[in-house]
């Protein structure tokens, strides 16, 4: 009996130590990477936008059907962002996110919003999955495809999906 007592009392710690620990990745995930985007979508910052990504990033846009370097893709948004002065704001919700110590996999569902507070709001939906990569204690985006399936992607997709803070749903 006491060493089953022993056995159970291990197998909770451990347990608790790597739930954990996921937690802790998945906090540092949301700040390296998802505050940052976010920020950077709002302040039409390509540079700071650029610097979430791996340099060997490889992007693909589904509705697209283009596979992008990095220096394409943002190149993209600069061209987008400068000298546009819409304001946007872009939000995500996640459906899965595996970790461990040193890359991730996450998918989701995110809401692009533009003019918003306007009589010209316009919300645009799509599918991301993300594979991420710890660069130097960095996270940083490996590999990025989003598609909005279609147009099948919409705000109940998005309200169905997990908040990022909902540490405890993965």
């Amino acid at each position: 009996m006491k060493h089953l007592k022993l056995f159970l009392l291990t197998t909770f710690f451990v347990s608790h130590v790597i739930i954990s620990q996921n937690n802790k990745n998945l906090e540092q995930i949301n700040k390296d990477v998802w505050e940052q985007f976010t920020k950077a979508f709002e302040t039409s910052d390509y540079r700071l936008f650029g610097s979430l990504h791996s340099e060997d990033l490889i992007r693909v846009g589904g509705d697209g059907k283009r596979i992008l370097s990095k220096e394409n893709y943002i190149k993209g948004y600069e061209n987008r962002w400068t000298n546009n002065n819409q304001e946007r704001t872009i939000s995500f919700r996640f459906l899965e996110r595996i970790i461990n110590d040193d890359s991730g996999s996450e998918r989701g569902i995110y809401k692009l919003t533009v003019n918003k507070g306007t009589q010209n709001e316009q919300h645009y939906y799509g599918k991301f999955h993300v594979i991420l990569r710890k660069e130097s204690g960095i996270w940083k985006i490996l590999v990025d495809y989003d598609s909005s399936e279609n147009n099948t992607i919409n705000e109940s997709s998005f309200i169905n999906a997990f908040h990022q803070d909902n540490l405890d749903s993965y």
